[in-house]
């Protein structure tokens, strides 16, 4: 089912269909078998059942910032919240450009509208597709601008859309599919973090 040339798979689909759920879940398969993963993954807070923003987690470290808040005093403002540049560039690339150094899977969650505010995302997104090593991440499903067309265009990416109908079926193949190309290029298959 794999396709030559592949590098790095996207998922994508509506908001709340389980795309981050889908990723992490074939994150966990991977690390279980001794894969080296690290990234940045995004999370949506909620406060009474309301959502109220969005946080951002290191997979490496656990290191935690806010990628947007409805509370977040500045920064670029979208529908009801502003993004923070700050802690998407201090947490969030910081924890792409560590993975594309030191581990096996580059996780990227999400390349969507808040995250292109910040050009140092961009070009580590374009650092971590051109590095050779496998990368995992969430597009936007909708959004459109020159790094999500690159994406979407380009011959070693493949899209996936996560469903309701899908989804449990998903993270184990998403995982069959990159297995056979982690340790590629970076002189072995993990140390079993």
């Amino acid at each position: 089912m794999s396709r030559r040339g592949v590098r790095a798979i996207f998922l994508t689909g509506r908001p709340g269909v389980g795309k981050t759920t889908v990723l992490l879940r074939a994150v966990e398969l991977l690390k279980a078998e001794g894969a080296r993963v690290g990234g940045m993954v995004s999370r949506e807070v909620r406060e009474g059942g309301v959502r109220v923003g969005f946080e951002l987690i290191d997979l490496a470290t656990g290191r935690r910032g806010w990628l947007a808040h409805v509370r977040q005093p500045r920064g670029p403002k979208l529908g009801r919240y502003r993004v923070n540049i700050e802690d998407l560039e201090g947490v969030g690339v910081e924890a792409i450009l560590r993975a594309v150094d030191e581990a096996d899977l580059v996780v990227i969650d999400e390349v969507g509208p808040m995250e292109l505010f910040s050009e140092r995302f961009v070009e580590a997104v374009r650092l971590a597709l051109e590095s050779g090593k496998p990368v995992l991440g969430t597009i936007h499903w909708r959004a459109r601008g020159p790094l999500l067309d690159e994406i979407r265009r380009s011959p070693s990416v493949r899209i996936m859309t996560v469903s309701p109908s899908n989804r449990e079926r998903l993270p184990a193949l998403v995982a069959g599919e990159l297995r056979p190309l982690l340790g590629a290029g970076s002189g072995g298959g993990g140390n079993g973090r």
